[in-house]
Order: C-alpha cells, then structure tokens, then sequence
C-alpha cells in the first residue's frame, strides 16, 4: 500500500488533542509525498540529514527545531552561510521535515517522558504522574550510585551534579527538556518530600542555587542534570519504535544525535 505524508501525519497525531499555537508543523516538503522512508530523530543536525538521505528517508520527524529558534524563524538566518546551505540541502534533495513536539509534550501522558522513564527502566517504580513531571520510588541508593545507573542506562558520560553524592535517595522528580526551571522543580521538592530531582536543564541560578542552599541548612537534597538532548532523545526513540509498528511497509530509522557539548 502506497503511504504518502500525510498518512503518517495523521496517524502520528489521531489520538491527541488539538495544541494552541503549536510549533509541530511540516517545515519542508509536501504532504502529499510519497513516503519511501522515514527517519526520527531528536534533532535534525546537518549530519542527520546527510545519514536520512543515504538510508532513503524522505521524511525526517524531528522534535527541535531545524534552524536553531524554537519558532521556525526563517528570517533571522535568512543570508547567513550555514542556513542556506543547510536549507539548500533539504531542498535538492526533496526531503520533508516534520517538527513533532508540542504533541508529544502536552498531551497527557508526555511521551518524552515516557520515553526516559522506559530507558532507565523505572516504570515499575513510578508514584505519581503529571502533566510536567514525573515522581518514581526506587529501592533506596546512594546519590553517586543512581548517578552511575543513570549514566549507564542512558549512555551519558557525564553529569552534572549538586548535593551530597553519598547519601540516600529513593524519591525522586524526573523532568524532561528544560522544565528545571524553579517554578516547577522546587514546588515538587516540597510537595512531594523528594531526595532527588533529575531533569533535563533549566536555569543555573534557580534550581541548582535552591539546592545548595538545602543541603547547607541541612536537608537531603541533591539534584543530576543530564542535558537537554540526553532527557528527551529516548523518548523519540521510542516514537520510532512505534512508528516503525504502525508502517510495517515502509522503513523507520532512529537517528540518535550525539552530545552537542564536550568536556575539556
């Protein structure tokens, strides 16, 4: 059976509801396409492109943007070398980009973070679940030992770290992407007695200020920043998964994207 892109579009979003002013939209190709492959990624970097490109993928979902700005902003780039040459790309080589994350975000549950919780094999454990996070029960670990599960589970080589590495955690916050903010990750501290909180990025003189100043007076608190892209890229693999069940007929590729930073 022929799929085109609009097929797999409407398949990817039936079950959810409708986002105000979502930024998930298709940014390159046609929606009538037809679909001769299709690649998910976290980010649609160049290399991305160039490696959906060999496998035969047309269609590349990504949940970031693919011009460095959350809103598509075509025109701030405009004239600059590596937009155009990037855009250019794209377009010889007719590939559809579709930005898939508002509606992997905002409906309930978040599938990105289904997507972290199944990589670090904590569903069993999972307390409480709400729009923006996640609360899990582990069997009680040191702070260094769940940093070190953490890491290995997800094939991090590094975290960043606030609070007494050798003391104990059980309850833990999980946010994904950048909701370290303190307007959501302090109020879950408090409210639901956490030892931990693992989360994506957020400001640095916010969360990370608010733990310092815990364990200081005191209490048990510690916090693991994993990185933006290391929070939220198992959930795309997981869209992968599932796309690749719904479309037997046509080839799915997970792009994973490496860390964008490195440690000197």
């Amino acid at each position: 059976m022929t799929i085109i892109i609009q097929d797999v579009l409407d398949a990817l979003t039936a079950p959810a509801t409708a986002v105000p002013n979502s930024v998930d939209k298709l940014l390159f190709g046609n929606d009538r396409t037809i679909v001769s492959g299709i690649a998910v990624t976290f980010m649609v970097t160049q290399h991305v492109l160039e490696q959906a490109h060999r496998f035969g993928a047309n269609l590349i979902l990504t949940h970031e943007g693919a011009f460095y700005s959350h809103h598509h902003s075509l025109q701030i780039h405009a004239d600059e070398s590596v937009f155009k040459a990037k855009k250019q790309f794209i377009e010889q080589n007719d590939l559809a980009v579709y930005r898939v994350h508002d509606f992997l975000h905002r409906n309930y549950p978040d599938a990105i973070m289904e997507g972290l919780i199944r990589a670090l094999d904590w569903e069993p454990y999972v307390n409480e679940t709400f729009p923006t996070a996640t609360v899990v029960t582990i069997p009680a670990i040191s702070v260094s030992e769940t940093a070190e599960y953490v890491k290995m589970r997800l094939g991090i080589s590094t975290l960043r770290v606030v609070g007494d590495l050798t003391k104990s955690c059980s309850r833990i916050g999980l946010l994904v992407g950048n909701r370290g903010g303190s307007e959501l990750a302090i109020p879950l501290f408090e409210q639901h007695r956490l030892d931990l909180i693992v989360y994506g990025e957020g400001p640095e003189w916010e969360t990370p200020e608010y733990v310092r100043d815990a364990v200081h007076m005191g209490e048990d608190k510690a916090l693991l920043v994993l990185g933006h892209l290391e929070s939220e890229q198992p959930g795309m693999k997981r869209l992968a998964e599932r796309l690749s069940k719904m479309f037997a007929t046509v080839p799915v590729h997970f792009i994973p994207v490496d860390s964008v930073f490195k440690f000197v």
